[in-house]
């Protein structure tokens, strides 16, 4: 029986040469030689590698253990250290063989192998780094906005009604009354505005849309971000600006060996994002048309990249006829509105405006 110890993790294991620790985690992988096998232990800090020189260790990969042993310096280890004169302890059942081998560079499996046995395959660390960037980034988004005086709030996700149309949304039964998943936190932004002036949130929304390409999802998690007493969408524009390079600028500070292992390339967010009235870019595009086509912000995309050698893009007055009714027309021009949608890489990054603050508009 092991002893009781302070558990290391396997990322502070350089900081203890020569002492007696203790790690847990997963066995990462088995490699026996003719006098030696090692064993590699994964946490969430990173791998640790135990030797042993005695028969014994014969767990199957993924078991939960629990090791106490001298960390001792080698350079070929994960590290520059490893754990010698090991006492292991399994702390589960000796776990089933995953579906594909969890220390491979690249996932061999399909997608459905993947989702059918994903409490153990995003163990992976290229299934495991898409989490990890996205935490990265929501803390940006979270941090870049407290800085700004905003206030998280937390919304209610089933509704008595469809928050901007009846189309889109799933229904269900609430005790016998009928109820709505959310699209988006729109109106409730809207009422805390005032109370706090300043309100995020991030939490997920719902969208009745069949979903087989990139641009529409049924369930995703959404950002958004209310402020009031501005003088029109600019302002917001600012705003979002602010956030976005909050959650860029937290990426690789917070999971910069996910970044590395995906070979995710960051983008830099301009001090000031480059912009086109939507009528100017129907003129460059030669259309006429009440929204952006997909072809229609690719090719805007690759123009911002091209002419101001920025990968995001403000498209701003959009057409009124395709906006919420809520949102503010553009003064001396009231076909058009005071709203933005930011491009990033060809892709609708953000939707947002000014809204009408009079109730009798």
């Amino acid at each position: 029986m092991i002893h009781p110890t302070t558990r290391v993790l396997a990322a502070q294991l350089p900081e203890h040469v020569g002492q007696t620790v203790e790690v847990s985690g997963w066995l990462h992988r088995r490699r026996e030689l003719k006098s030696v096998t090692f064993l590699i232990l994964r946490d969430r800090s990173g791998l640790a590698q135990i030797v042993l020189t005695e028969p014994g260790g014969d767990f199957p990969e993924e078991t939960v253990l629990r090791v106490r042993g001298t960390v001792t310096a080698n350079a070929q280890a994960p590290g520059g250290v490893e754990l010698t004169s090991p006492e292991i302890e399994p702390l589960s059942s000796l776990a089933e063989a995953p579906p594909f081998d969890l220390y491979r560079p690249t996932v061999p499996a399909v997608l459905p192998t993947i989702l059918d046995h994903a409490p153990v395959t995003l163990r992976h660390p290229q299934l495991r780094a898409p989490y990890q960037i996205s935490a990265a980034s929501v803390a940006g988004f979270r941090a870049a906005l407290d800085a700004l005086d905003f206030t998280e709030i937390h919304t209610p996700k089933v509704v008595s009604s469809a928050t901007e149309s009846g189309a889109n949304v799933f229904t269900l039964d609430w005790f016998g009354r009928t109820a709505y998943l959310a699209q988006s936190p729109q109106f409730f932004k809207q009422a805390m505005v005032g109370v706090f002036e300043r309100v995020y949130e991030t939490g997920p929304v719902f969208r009745a849309e069949p979903h087989d390409t990139a641009r529409h999802l049924a369930q995703y998690t959404s950002l958004d971000a209310e402020l009031g007493f501005i003088t029109d969408h600019r302002d917001v524009m600012a705003v979002v600006r602010e956030a976005v390079a909050g959650l860029v600028e937290a990426v690789p500070s917070r999971a910069a060996e996910a970044v590395q292992l995906l070979g995710v390339k960051l983008p830099e967010v301009p001090a000031e994002i480059p912009q086109i009235h939507f009528g100017d870019a129907m003129a460059m595009l030669g259309a006429d048309e009440p929204d952006l086509a997909p072809a229609h912000e690719r090719y805007l995309s690759e123009w911002a990249l091209r002419e101001h050698g920025s990968e995001f893009l403000f498209v701003t007055g959009y057409p009124m006829a395709k906006r919420p009714f809520y949102t503010h027309p553009e003064p001396g021009h009231p076909q058009y509105s005071n709203s933005f949608d930011l491009l990033f890489r060809g892709l609708e990054l953000v939707t947002g405006g000014q809204r009408l603050h009079r109730h009798e508009e």
